[in-house]
């Protein structure tokens, strides 16, 4: 399944945090048009370099396939970011 919602929590400096639910759906929706011309120029680089288009695309979608449940922090001093993907 698909991601649906990407969870982004942000610390900030003075201790405040900052909480933002990214729907996938929706941004996907927006950015097709760019989409589209990544695909296209990822097709056109694996012609290039001789990579098998249909392998890359396949391991691109067992990539996002896989993101559900996945947690990304980060943090340096008093800041902190953590991304979780639902």
């Amino acid at each position: 399944m698909i991601p649906q919602l990407v969870t982004v929590r942000y610390r900030r400096l003075n201790g405040r945090r900052l909480w933002l639910p990214v729907p996938v759906l929706p941004v996907l929706l927006v950015l097709s048009p760019l989409l589209v011309l990544a695909v296209l120029g990822g097709l056109v680089a694996c012609l290039v370099t001789g990579v098998d288009p249909v392998g890359a695309l396949r391991g691109a979608g067992r990539l996002l396939w896989a993101l559900p449940g996945a947690r990304f922090e980060i943090q340096d001093g008093r800041t902190a970011v953590l991304v979780s993907v639902r």
